[in-house]
C-alpha cells in the first residue's frame, strides 16, 4: 500500500513537472517569437511629429524588445539633412520635402517613400494670464510676423490692447512648423521677422510663453493640448470668423489656414532591413489609435491603406512637394 502511494505520488510529481516544462516551453516559444526581430531603426526630424513617433516606438518595443528605435529631434530641415545623406532610416516631417532636398537626395542616390501619418492644427498661443486676446485674424498675424514689422506692443495690433511689448516665440528656421506658418501667414516659406526667440524644441517655447504674460507664439496642437493648463489658445479668423483649433475643427477643415498634414519619409534601402520595414508597417497600422492620445487628428483609414500599399510596392517620390498644401483637407491626401 505504501509502495502504491509512493508510486502514485511519483507519477503525479512527474506529471506536474512535465506540465510545467510544456507550459514554460510554450511561453519561451512565444517570447522567442516576440523577440526574434532585432536591430536598429534610426529616426530624426520634426519636434511636431516626435510625440507620435515616440508613442509608436514605445508600443513597438513591447512587441519587439530587441529592436532599438532611436528618435531624435533636430527639426524637419535638420532631419532631412541627415536623411538625404543616408544617415537615418526615417525622417519625421511637419512639411513636405523641398525641391532642394530632393535634389540633394538624388545627388546622393537616396530615394524616399512619402507617408502622411496625421493632421495637425498649428496653434497660436499666449500666456494663461492674457485676458485681452479674444482672437487674431490672418491679417493681424501677418502684421505681427512679416519682415520689417513695426509691431512692438500689443497696442500696435489693436489700440485697445495693452501698451506692453510683445515677446514673440517660434520654432527655429530648420522647423517644418516655421516653414508652414510663414507660408500660410506671410505668403512664402522662411519669410519672417527675425527678432523673436527661436527653438527647435517646442517644450522650450512652451516654457518661454508660460513664463511671460505678454508673450505670443506658435507650435503644433499636441504641445498646446499637453500644456493647456499653462497656456491660452487663440482662435484664428481666416476669413470666415474666428475658429479655435480642436480635433473637430482640424478634422472637418474649418480651422484655416493653419491646418496641415504631417509625414514620415522612409529610405527604401532601409526597408530591406526587416526591423525597419516591420516598424513602418506597425507605424501605419497603429498610428490611427495613437495620434489622438498625443493631440493630433487621425487620417481616414483609406489613407493608411494607401500608405501601406506605397510601402509594400516601394513607391518613391512626393505627392506634396512643390504644391501649396495650405488649406488642404484630409480627404484630398493622396488623391492629388
Amino acid at each position: 500500500m505504501n509502495i502504491n502511494k509512493k508510486s502514485i505520488i511519483s507519477v503525479l510529481l512527474n506529471l506536474s513537472i512535465a506540465i510545467l516544462v510544456v507550459s514554460c516551453g510554450g511561453n519561451n516559444e512565444k517570447s522567442n517569437t516576440q523577440s526574434k526581430l532585432s536591430g536598429y531603426v534610426k529616426v530624426d526630424g520634426s519636434s511636431t511629429v516626435f510625440p507620435i513617433t515616440e508613442a509608436v516606438a514605445e508600443e513597438f518595443r513591447k512587441v519587439h524588445p530587441k529592436v532599438r528605435v532611436t528618435v531624435g529631434v533636430s527639426g524637419t530641415g535638420g532631419g532631412f539633412k541627415k536623411f538625404v545623406m543616408g544617415e537615418i532610416d526615417i525622417n519625421d516631417a511637419s512639411r513636405p520635402i523641398k525641391g532642394k532636398e530632393i535634389k540633394k537626395a538624388n545627388e546622393n542616390v537616396i530615394g524616399f517613400i512619402e507617408l502622411p501619418i496625421a493632421f495637425d492644427g498649428l496653434s497660436v498661443v499666449v500666456n494663461k494670464y492674457n485676458n485681452w486676446t479674444d482672437y487674431l485674424t490672418k491679417e493681424e498675424l501677418h502684421t505681427i510676423w512679416k519682415p520689417g514689422s513695426t509691431v512692438k506692443t500689443w497696442a500696435d495690433v489693436r489700440p485697445e490692447w495693452p501698451e506692453k511689448e510683445i515677446k514673440l516665440y517660434g520654432p527655429g528656421t530648420d522647423s517644418g512648423t516655421f516653414d508652414y506658418f510663414t507660408e500660410a501667414i506671410n505668403g512664402k516659406s522662411q519669410v519672417c521677422r527675425s527678432d523673436f526667440s527661436k527653438s527647435e524644441d517646442d517644450n522650450v517655447l512652451v516654457q518661454g510663453i508660460a513664463g511671460d504674460k505678454y508673450s505670443l507664439g506658435f507650435f503644433g496642437f499636441a504641445y498646446y493640448k499637453e500644456n493647456k493648463d499653462k497656456l491660452n489658445i487663440v482662435p484664428i479668423d481666416g476669413g470666415n470668423g474666428p475658429v479655435t483649433p480642436s480635433e473637430k475643427t482640424i478634422n472637418n477643415g474649418t480651422y484655416q489656414p493653419l491646418s496641415r498634414p504631417i509625414f514620415i519619409y522612409v529610405n527604401p534601402e532601409s526597408i530591406k532591413k526587416p526591423e525597419v520595414k516591420t516598424f513602418v508597417e506597425f507605424y501605419l497600422e497603429n498610428t490611427k489609435h495613437l495620434v489622438s492620445e498625443v493631440g493630433y487628428v487621425a487620417l481616414p483609414d483609406k489613407v493608411y491603406e494607401l500608405g501601406l500599399n506605397r510601402l509594400n510596392k516601394g513607391v518613391t517620390g512626393s505627392v506634396f512637394s512643390g504644391r501649396n498644401t495650405v488649406g488642404v483637407k484630409i480627404e484630398d491626401l493622396f488623391t492629388k
